[in-house]
């Protein structure tokens, strides 16, 4: 299921594009992820879509942006919409980027398409890819588990591990809890974390 992701969003990447910008929930939370990342600084968005409305906010406020997103038609919005950062069409899983490269990632509402095992590794990767001192924010489900969504009426795989695992997988990667809610009602219900590497 995980593999359907992309031809999902390419279908239908322009309807999602017209909902995601009509709303910025998570809003209060990108301003405590950019809080701790100095102006100008390099951020990677992992599944940034078209870049509405999470990468305007962060171009408007002076940080330079790579975005990493698996269907062309989102690359392509984003591309249009930022002219001047970097947007790369590739698969999260495989891609690839050098140690202590940047002051924040982002895998907001990506991270969780991927099965268990991926997010570990995945993990992983972000906190050899951040600075020290840099920080990572990404939402997860509440608790261990599979469920499916739905995107323009198709079935969209979401998956979880347990808090305690993801607390294990940052303890052995070098990163730290900052803050952490889950389903937090300010925020649509997402469970969200906000992590930085020690």
């Amino acid at each position: 299921m995980p593999d359907r992701i992309a031809e999902l969003y390419q279908r239908h990447a322009l309807a999602f594009d017209a909902a995601r910008r009509r709303s910025f929930l998570e809003r209060a939370w990108f301003d405590r992820f950019i809080h701790r990342i100095p102006r100008g600084g390099e951020i990677l968005d992992l599944g940034c879509g078209g870049g509405e409305p999470v990468a305007r906010y962060l171009v408007d406020r002076g940080y330079q942006l790579t975005g990493v997103d698996i269907a062309p038609s989102m690359i392509k919005l984003a591309r249009t919409r930022f002219s001047r950062h970097r947007w790369i069409e590739g698969d999260i899983r495989k891609f690839g980027a050098e140690s202590n490269a940047y002051d924040g990632i982002i895998a907001w509402s990506s991270l969780f398409h991927l099965d268990a095992e991926a997010q570990a590794k995945l993990i992983a990767r972000i906190a050899i890819w951040l600075k020290r001192g840099g920080v990572a924010l990404f939402n997860t489900g509440p608790a261990d588990g599979i469920a499916i969504g739905e995107l323009e009426g198709e079935e969209l795989f979401h998956a979880s591990l347990a808090p305690g695992e993801y607390r294990a997988l940052f303890a052995r990667s070098g990163l730290a809890e900052i803050a952490h809610r889950i389903e937090d009602p300010d925020c649509g219900g997402m469970t969200v974390w906000l992590v930085g590497k020690v």
